[in-house]
This record gives C-alpha cells, structure tokens and sequence, in this order.
C-alpha cells in the first residue's frame, strides 16, 4: 500500500469542534482516535454520527459478542480492509471465536467447524455481502432462532463495519509493522 490518506490531524491543528471530538473519543470507550477516525476528524458532525452509531454496534448490540465479532471479520474480509481485520481479529479471539474459524475467513474459505448459531450468522452475513441480499430459507431460520431485533443487529453490524471498512481502505489506514497483511482473495 502506498503512503496514508486523511494522515492524523496533529492536536495544534485541529478546531475547537475536531479538538472536542478527539477528547470524547480519548476519554470513551475506544480510548483514543483509532481506525477511521482519523479520516471521519475532518468532519466532525458526521464523525459524531458515525461515533453514536458505532458505539450502539459494538456496545450495547443484543449478538454476543463472538457472534458481533463473527459478522465484523466476514464485513472486514469482504472488504480486505487490513487495518479492520488487524484489530477485530485480535478483538474476536479475545470474545472467544474460534481460531481455526478467524483463519478461515481469513483464507476467504467457509470455516468447517462451526456451531450451529456461527453457521446461521456466517451465512446470514455472507449472503448479505456477497448476494446483496438474505435467502428467504437463511433469514427464517435466522428470525426464528435470535428474533428481529438481533438479526437487525447483525445486519446493521454487517453495514456498519463495511462503512469502516471503505474509510480505512480509502485512507490507507496503516497496520502495524509487525502485523501479518491479508492476502488477496482469488
């Protein structure tokens, strides 16, 4: 990848409003100006926005979190948005997913060993990003099993992460030195 886009605004020069921003972030649940952020800084009503919406995703989202995590891994994949990956591959460890299951999204593979709610989650989200849509059969057995509040969840989940995932690669957003880039998917 070449050189980042929408670099980190320096503290000095940011407005009052970008300035009040940055602290709300910092001193949330985030704990800093992380991921896109750094490019949403340049608009700070919409990055607000954007900040409430994410919060209500990842914070306060009816899926468990290794199922929450499931559907981010597959938006991030979808996507091969590297710095995504990079942080919700560690996050989704950490929620108890499975790695045999983060390698195989990782791979662009269908993971072999999944219990029966990750495989309705799997499917849900991946028929959503790759058919642009969810089979009658996959979103009954979805409703029936978690109800409409959750697959809602899970769809918002799917949408918001791919949001973050076009500002991270549009900006280039860098992973680490010492993290392993995604492979592109043939």
């Amino acid at each position: 990848m070449s050189q980042e886009r929408f670099a980190p605004i320096p503290e000095e020069a940011r407005s009052p409003r970008q300035q009040a921003l940055a602290d709300t972030l910092i001193s949330g649940p985030r704990g800093g100006i992380r991921g896109p952020f750094h490019a949403l800084l340049r608009n700070p009503k919409l990055a607000d926005q954007v900040r409430v919406l994410g919060h209500s995703i990842r914070f306060e989202n009816s899926l468990p979190p290794a199922l929450r995590e499931l559907v981010i891994l597959i938006a991030a994949r979808f996507w091969s948005a590297q710095y995504e990956w990079y942080a919700h591959s560690r996050i989704a460890a950490d929620a108890g997913l499975d790695s045999a299951i983060i390698k195989a999204i990782e791979l662009g593979q269908r993971p072999e060993t999944m219990s029966p709610d990750e495989a309705l989650i799997y499917d849900l989200s991946t028929e959503l990003l790759n058919d642009k849509d969810i089979s009658d059969a996959t979103y009954a057995a979805a409703i029936d099993r978690y109800g409409e509040l959750t697959v809602l969840d899970a769809v918002c989940t799917a949408g918001y992460f791919s949001l973050v995932a076009l500002i991270l690669n549009a900006s280039r957003h860098p992973i680490p030195d010492s993290a392993t880039p995604l492979k592109p998917l043939s």
